[in-house]
């Protein structure tokens, strides 16, 4: 039997629940994990007898592991090579960068050494855009809400990071329930990122990005248009032609819109 990311949070939320287990512990659980790598269940203080059997029998700490790590020349970027439990692979890059590095408005800017991580959500990609290395792979499948988050929980044992750009492998919104619940994952306890500081980069699923305001307000959304007419869009990525760029727009412009009304309120 294949065991289940305990960064899964609606597996472990349901298979607490129905074993009388408040979901409270879960955060526990996962400060202990990011302090502790592998970890065993036992060791885990003050989580109620039934917690344990069942993480012992169907959970894991981290299914995914850490292939490999290359660092670039000037050391500001690492680019993380992730095994999955099913064998496939995916990439999650840190990128380091300083903020007091130039000037603003003629005075130094504030700020310090951050790390922002790039991370994948797919294993390949179904939209084919016509440059992209994961689109020529062709899609394999979607990751599971804790194979995200795993990402997360490896590159924080290498930097303290910062921020996320949902960047890498794969169109995050063709994973839209993975991708939420990550990101929900991401902005809790022990995580604790700020909606702000998380973008989603989409090629333009629409219907998504409706949804997407509702869901995760505050959220950072880029959108790659490709180009800035829709027939030549169509021939970088023939996906296009289910979005066209009019109703991509104003789909935008709303969504702008809503985030300003949000923030201000």
């Amino acid at each position: 039997m294949a065991y289940k990311s305990v960064f899964d949070f609606s597996v472990v939320k349901s298979e607490f629940e129905n074993a009388g287990i408040k979901p409270h512990f879960i955060p526990l659980i996962w400060k202990h994990v990011l302090q502790n790598p592998n970890c065993q269940w036992d060791e885990i203080p003050s989580l109620p007898s039934a917690a344990y059997p069942l993480l012992n029998s169907k959970f894991i700490s981290c299914t995914s592991t850490l292939h490999s790590i290359i660092n670039s020349n000037d050391t500001v970027t690492t680019k993380l090579l992730v095994k999955l439990q099913n064998g496939e692979f995916v990439e999650a890059v840190i990128m380091r960068y300083d903020t007091r590095l130039g000037k603003y408005d003629g005075k130094p800017r504030p700020g310090g050494p951050r790390s922002t991580l790039c991370i994948s959500s797919q294993v390949g990609c179904k939209m084919g855009c016509k440059f992209c290395a994961t689109g020529s792979m062709g899609f394999k499948n979607n990751l599971s809400s804790g194979e995200i988050v795993e990402q997360l929980v490896h590159a924080s044992r290498i930097s303290a990071i910062r921020n996320v750009v949902f960047m890498g492998m794969g169109e995050p919104l063709n994973n839209y329930a993975s991708v939420v619940e990550a990101i929900r994952v991401m902005t809790a306890s022990p995580f604790q990122l700020s909606p702000k500081k998380i973008t989603v980069s989409t090629v333009g699923i629409i219907h998504a990005i409706n949804k997407l305001q509702t869901d995760i307000p505050n959220l950072n959304l880029a959108v790659s248009l490709h180009a800035p007419v829709q027939d030549i869009r169509c021939q970088i990525m023939p996906a296009a032609r289910a979005f066209p760029l009019e109703r991509l727009m104003n789909t935008l412009r709303d969504y702008q819109n809503n985030r300003k009304s949000l923030l201000s309120t």
